[in-house]
């Protein structure tokens, strides 16, 4: 879901909401109460939730680094480049 930013004109009060892109824009500020909410112009942001794509494929990427650099097979060297020292170019 979308995170939005506002700003209320009267006390100048900013947070952030967490809505739907069809839930109506919020007019009530939180803190004094008046309806002087602006959205604001922000980057964008988001929060993935629940089991997908997100949580199985990316949220535990650094575990996979951690289990190559513990031991058992050496990384892969990078391909392309002069490939062995044998050219005389400082690696």
């Amino acid at each position: 879901m979308p995170i939005y930013e506002y700003e209320c004109g009267s006390c100048g009060h900013r947070f952030e909401a967490i809505q739907k892109m069809s839930d109506p824009v919020l007019t009530d500020c939180p803190t004094c109460g008046k309806s002087e909410l602006k959205k604001l112009l922000s980057a964008a942001g988001f929060q993935l939730k629940g089991t997908g794509w997100y949580a199985t494929d990316f949220k535990g990427g650094s575990q996979k680094q951690e289990k190559s650099e513990s031991g058992g097979t050496p990384p892969k060297k990078k391909a392309g480049g002069c490939g062995g020292g044998t050219c005389g170019c400082a690696h």
